[in-house]
């Protein structure tokens, strides 16, 4: 006769089995048939083999408003912690093979419970997204259930990295989970999210649109700006969210990992002395100084397709991560606009909060005009990014590389809004406005008597270059720190960071400030 701890051996076996099965292998296999992998399959991928322990692996859900729903163990997610790298996180992974993942108050209480300890021991949150969303069938408790998500994700905001990854369906208010979290994934054709989907769409406007045309990856990557990466598959997009955590400290209270990757600090790129054209109004590509002056010429470039006249991403200078901000002259002009000053407004905020330091390379002809902008809201939208650099307190170092015009120089980290270090290249201009616009301005009158305006133009617009067009008087007024070879640059920036490595900054007492948000 058997003892009773046998017989429960045996049955915990049985649940086991059962719960790792998920929703079955039917389910399983219609999973794999639309190119998704499941939610166990993605946490072995994200995960340092074998590292994974689970959480509440038999909880299930109440029955609800149908009889033998939330009979589920699991209750149709998989929460646990691991290693990435050996460096610990929390991870909660949707299984859409379970009522398609729809997300009730068993379903919630675990990633609540994840969320918690992750802020309490201070490590990332990892999320896979992958529900049909509210869990219909339990009413009002699925939508308290989303709200208990969404309050931990604003309370861990700032304090422990959040990192949503939305690898299916992600519709209706789910979407606020990933919209508060730091970082979005989403994986091309088989993710989407939008608050309504295209069956309410047209029933209110009549308009016939697709998923994927409403809210696909590229949609959300390209033109809304809420996914900040896409990617073909989820096994990219997995290997991407290792590489981004290697950037990444375990919490604001750590610094970011250092990595050696044997890079000489005293590296010198006489190319980049040629970098920038002799006509100011030809353009270059911004990522080939990137490139070059990083360790490695390693770049992870945050929302790519994105605003693509600005630049923002994470990289190592002498094995210390920084985040990067850069105008981009081959895109636009490297002008600010909306989109860009958002953008960067909020990956300035997200360094500052985990201790990263901020580079700039700056080349800004100013602010985008037009009424298309000015009625989009350019000055609330451009305050935020002077805002965000005016609150930064991690060392902050800036290189104007060309142009530096107008508002959008005081924007762009410069001295006078708390920049520690200002340096500039020789073929920098700062000026309020282009050499061209200037003269048109001051000389007016001159070139409107002149007897050949054109060449009375021309011939002003070079007097004004050569007097203020450059960065000596700047730097004359102590507003650059020095002028700098171009070929130096990544020498100067390792050494700035080094001296500010303890940097300490005092602000006045206060609850929070009020971003013009």
């Amino acid at each position: 006769m058997q003892q009773p701890g046998q017989d429960n051996l045996i049955k915990l076996e049985s649940m086991k089995e059962e719960a790792l099965l998920g929703g079955g292998a039917k389910r399983i296999d219609a999973q794999h048939k639309k190119g998704k992998l499941t939610a166990r399959e993605r946490i072995d991928l994200l995960l340092d083999e074998g590292s994974f322990e689970e959480f509440d692996l038999l909880m299930t859900g109440r029955a609800g408003l149908s009889s033998g729903v939330g009979e589920f163990p699991g209750d149709g997610v998989i929460t646990g912690h691991g290693t990435i790298d050996g460096r610990e996180v929390f991870v909660f992974s949707q299984d859409f093979t379970i009522m398609g993942g729809a997300l009730g108050e068993a379903h919630s209480q675990k990633i609540c419970k994840v969320m918690d300890h992750a802020v309490r021991v201070g490590a990332p949150i990892i999320g896979l997204n992958d529900s049909g969303g509210a869990r219909i069938q339990e009413g009002v408790e699925s939508l308290a259930a989303y709200g208990e998500i969404f309050h931990r994700n604003v309370q861990a905001s700032g304090v422990v990295p959040q990192i949503s990854c939305v690898m299916g369906p992600c519709a209706g208010g789910a979407v606020y989970s990933p919209a508060i979290t730091d970082f979005t994934f989403m994986v091309e054709h088989t993710s989407y999210m939008f608050v309504t989907g295209p069956n309410v769409v047209k029933t209110v406007t009549h308009q016939d649109i697709t998923a994927e045309d409403l809210g696909g990856a590229m949609v959300h990557s390209k033109k809304s700006g809420v996914a900040h990466f896409a990617f073909p598959n989820d096994i990219l997009c997995l290997r991407e969210v290792r590489r981004l955590i290697n950037y990444l400290p375990s919490n604001n209270r750590q610094q970011a990992p250092i990595l050696d990757l044997r890079d000489p600090i005293e590296r010198t790129d006489p190319a980049l002395d040629y970098l920038v054209p002799a006509n100011p109004n030809q353009t270059y590509d911004m990522k080939i100084l990137i490139t070059s002056i990083l360790d490695g010429a390693e770049f992870l470039e945050i929302h790519p397709h994105f605003a693509r006249n600005i630049i923002v991403g994470f990289g190592r200078l002498g094995g210390q991560t920084i985040g990067l901000i850069a105008n981009q002259p081959a895109v636009l002009a490297g002008v600010l606009d909306v989109q860009a000053s958002e953008k960067a407004a909020r990956f300035v905020r997200f360094c500052d909060a985990f201790n990263i330091p901020l580079v700039c390379l700056e080349d800004v002809p100013g602010f985008m005009p037009g009424p298309v902008q000015e009625h989009g809201g350019i000055i609330r939208h451009g305050a935020k990014l002077l805002y965000a650099f005016s609150e930064a307190t991690v060392p902050r170092i800036t290189v104007i590389i060309r142009k530096a015009y107008g508002g959008a120089y005081v924007v762009m980290n410069s001295k006078h809004i708390g920049c520690d270090v200002n340096l500039a290249w020789p073929a920098a201009e700062i000026a309020v406005l282009g050499p061209k616009g200037a003269a048109q301005i001051i000389y007016r009158k001159e070139i409107d008597e002149a007897a050949n305006p054109e060449e009375m133009l021309a011939r002003k617009t070079e007097e004004y270059r050569q007097a203020y067009a450059n960065p000596f008087m700047a730097a004359k007024r102590g507003f650059i720190d020095d002028v700098i070879s171009p070929r130096e640059t990544r020498h100067r920036l390792i050494r700035s960071l080094q001296f500010l490595e303890n940097k300490r900054t005092n602000r006045p007492q206060r609850k929070h400030g009020n971003i013009p948000l």
